[in-house]
């Protein structure tokens, strides 16, 4: 018995001192968290969870570029239900300029102050640049960013959105996007740095760093970052805000990933999917939310709803019979902020809920903690407003500098025959096509307006493509028929053909044509698709041109990979520009007539049919394999994932792995000599390939695992150098488990293989909890 008693007592000392030594390495930001969350009332507590859109806070104003706040709204949304956060841009059709910006937070954090002490959140989409901010640098949107295969440089272009949002005031921003674009259908691809999980995870932890900086707490120059959305957004769907059916295998295998890396970097919050995975709302999915976010990831941060979509619980998709039961089920799966936006009823609906014993106390004191850290490590308690004189490097030539360089890294050579390209000087050509002229399409959606439909007004000062071609060679050398215009009001897709006939009588006295094809800005729904072909008046442009004899330089300009397969085999060269921004004229110039060399690699599978959409991961029973007569099976790729061609030429050799028989805890090094054996400097984007010959599930075909970006000069050898692990030749198998497998594996970098042979097995994570 006295054993017992003591045991007892020591058990006791021991938890005792592990709460002190836990209490002991709080930090002071959670000390100050908890010392005014114990005097916060439910109202007030509730009012942190609770976000609503500027135009809730507006007087109804029919100006462009003014705005006028309602004070009875403020004093209700401040003083009644002490709401947390702000968000968006209103619908005004302008874009605020940073004078406007700093008086409005400014304004909304006094009354914010006064009702309640605490400070809102605001938030904003900064998806390439801060792009709702007049005069702000705009670089290259994902999708291209992505094709630089350089992360370095995306940590800075993204440490641009950060310096420059905070100059308006504004301290928090929804992005990075870390969903993967592995469906060309997607009006939200080009949101996305493409297909493939590691490069997403690579461009995303540069994102990510780049918003916030490195420590823990986030200084004015920087703001707290929100990768979105979670989990699996539109992946196979290809329509936005679509129900699909995935397995959790493949959660974790392909969508996982990209965010893990985002946690790891210590993003501050993210915001939840508006999918629908096999049946579920991810907003209502415990899950997705809290077992996998929460538990298996360990993300700490807060998580905020998207547009509407407590409510959409029960308006569209019908899970929720009310709307109170709709707020349980969202705050129950783990939802610590809703963006309402339009109206306080969740607020009203919370308070019911924890007064009526639905949902606990404890329940709200988790979320209003995790909202009320990252305001505290924002700094908003000291200095809630942040303005624009202390940001002298807004929209600087430094700033400018390193956009043209994203949209000259980004820039992608997919074909060149005969070497066509890059262009003399001195030739005359033909610029046609409805993207040739427009800073619209250049920049794509998140432009100074959602849909972008004003870029052209606020983008004037910079060149569209014509103008960059005509600043290059001179316009007397220069022949703009457009052939086929963009409606530029209503549906992004249509066009109307101008003169076909025209631009073909013009090709007559012309050297070569510069054919601008692509899409018009859209984003989310307004982009949703009917056809993956490129329009039918640009097509037919596309094959009258090519019936003159000409030589044609195809330039893409698009969010996505429409087909081109009609007409690309009349195409001498094609270039894909992505959405290149504001720069994206003067990028392109910079290449088509040499003063740059192209080095973009194509971060998605260009598909070549409607019926061909695979990705380059794909599995072998997806690929014909001619001496397998049950295969009938096919992939074919218009252009593949990697593509990039340079105007000079490298040489790969001497690719050599060490050891090659490996245990789980051996550490290999994989190195490849390239050599540039052209006449010009290049960059080159050095990947490598990891092949599973054997699995307990299919493997992939291959997949990507390093790659490296490095620069020649002409004769010039470089050694590149991989460090490689088990880890990174794991998978997950039928039990959800992160495993590699013993067994052999093909390296392959360029033209060059290696057999490896991994040992034995080894697991890398528990079974996966999720059940969907």
């Amino acid at each position: 018995m006295k054993k017992t008693i003591l045991f007892i007592f020591a058990f006791i000392a021991l938890l005792l001192a592990a709460c002190q030594q836990n209490y002991s390495q709080r930090t002071d930001i959670d000390r100050k968290v908890d010392s005014l969350l114990s005097t916060m009332t439910l109202e007030e507590k509730v009012g942190q969870m609770t976000q609503v859109t500027l135009d809730v806070l507006l007087k109804k104003d029919t100006s462009l570029n003014t705005y006028t706040l309602d004070t009875q709204m403020l004093s209700l949304a401040f003083k009644k239900y002490k709401i947390g956060s702000v968000l968006n841009k209103s619908n005004y059709k302008y874009p605020f300029t940073r004078k406007q910006w700093n008086e409005l937070i400014e304004t909304l954090q006094k009354y914010s102050l006064h009702a309640s002490g605490i400070p809102i959140i605001y938030g904003i989409d900064a998806i390439h640049g801060t792009n709702y901010t007049q005069g702000a640098t705009l670089f290259p949107q994902e999708i291209g960013l992505a094709a630089t295969f350089d992360p370095e440089l995306v940590k800075k272009l993204f440490g641009i959105t950060a310096y420059e949002t905070r100059a308006s005031g504004i301290p928090w921003v929804f992005t990075p996007v870390m969903d993967i674009g592995r469906d060309p259908r997607d009006p939200r691809m080009w949101e996305t740095f493409g297909e493939d999980p590691y490069l997403t995870s690579q461009m995303g932890k540069a994102a990510v760093t780049g918003l916030q900086g490195t420590g823990q707490t986030i200084d004015k120059y920087h703001v707290a970052a929100c990768m979105k959305h979670f989990l699996a957004y539109n992946s196979t769907s290809g329509k936005d805000r679509q129900p699909f059916q995935i397995s959790p295998r493949l959660l974790y295998e392909k969508h996982v990933p990209g965010f893990q890396a985002a946690v790891n970097a210590g993003v501050k919050t993210v915001m939840i999917s508006s999918g629908i995975i096999n049946e579920i709302p991810v907003h209502s999915s415990h899950d997705i939310i809290t077992v996998l976010l929460r538990q298996e990831m360990r993300f700490h941060g807060f998580a905020v709803t998207d547009w509407q979509d407590i409510e959409n619980l029960q308006y569209r998709d019908r899970v929720a019979r009310t709307q109170e039961q709709a707020v349980e089920m969202g705050i129950h799966a783990g939802i610590d902020m809703s963006m309402v936006p339009f109206n306080f009823k969740f607020a009203d609906y919370l308070i019911d809920l924890v007064k009526k014993g639905k949902i606990s106390m404890d329940r709200i004191n988790t979320s209003v903690r995790r909202i009320l850290k990252v305001k505290y490590e924002l700094g908003l308690f000291d200095n809630p407003v942040t303005y624009a004189k202390d940001y002298p490097l807004f929209a600087s030539e430094q700033h400018k500098k390193l956009a043209l360089q994203g949209a000259r890294e980004s820039i992608t050579l997919l074909k060149n025959n005969g070497n066509i390209l890059p262009l003399r000087k001195d030739v005359r050509v033909l610029v046609c096509g409805p993207n040739a002229n427009s800073m619209r399409p250049m920049n794509g959606g998140w432009t100074y307006t959602w849909q972008g439909e004003v870029t052209d007004l606020f983008a004037n000062n910079y060149n569209t493509f014509l103008e960059a071609i005509e600043k290059k060679i001179g316009k007397q050398n220069v022949v703009y028929v457009p052939g086929v215009l963009y409606k530029m009001h209503g549906k992004y897709y249509q066009d109307t053909a101008v003169n076909i006939d025209a631009a073909v009588r013009a090709a007559k006295n012309v050297d070569y044509i510069l054919l601008f094809l692509g899409e018009n800005s859209y984003t989310e729904t307004p982009g949703d698709l009917v056809d993956m072909y490129i329009s039918e008046n640009q097509t037919r442009l596309a094959l009258a041109l090519a019936k003159t004899g000409k030589p044609i330089i195809l330039i893409l300009n698009e969010g996505r990979p429409r087909l081109i397969s009609k007409f690309e085999k009349y195409m001498n060269a094609v270039v894909q520009t992505y959405l290149p921004g504001n720069f994206g004229g003067d990028a392109l110039s910079d290449i088509l007539f040499g003063d740059i060399n192209p080095s973009g690699k194509l971060p998605y599978s260009y598909p070549k049919y409607p019926n061909s959409l695979a990705t380059y991961d794909y599995k072998p029973a997806e690929y014909k394999d001619t001496n397998n007569p049950q295969n009938y099976s096919d992939v074919q790729f218009q252009y593949q994932f990697g593509t990039g061609l340079s105007y000079t030429t490298f040489e790969y050799s001497s690719l050599s792995v060490s050891p090659t028989e490996f245990a789980p805890r051996d550490t290999l090094t994989v190195q490849v000599t390239v050599k540039n054996t052209g006449r010009r400097s290049g960059k080159e984007v050095v990947m490598l390939f990891a092949s599973d010959l054997y699995a307990s599930v299919t493997p992939d075909n291959k997949r990507l695992i390093r790659f490296k970006k490095i620069f020649l000069e002409p004769g010039q050898s470089k050694v590149v150098k991989f460090k490689i692990t088990a880890r990174d030749l794991s998978f997950i198998n039928r039990l959800n488990e992160r495993v590699a497998e013993a067994g052999d594996f093909i390296f392959k970098i360029n033209n060059l293989s290696q057999k490896i042979h991994l040992t034995r097995d080894v697991q890398f994570s528990p079974p996966g909890k999720i059940r969907l």
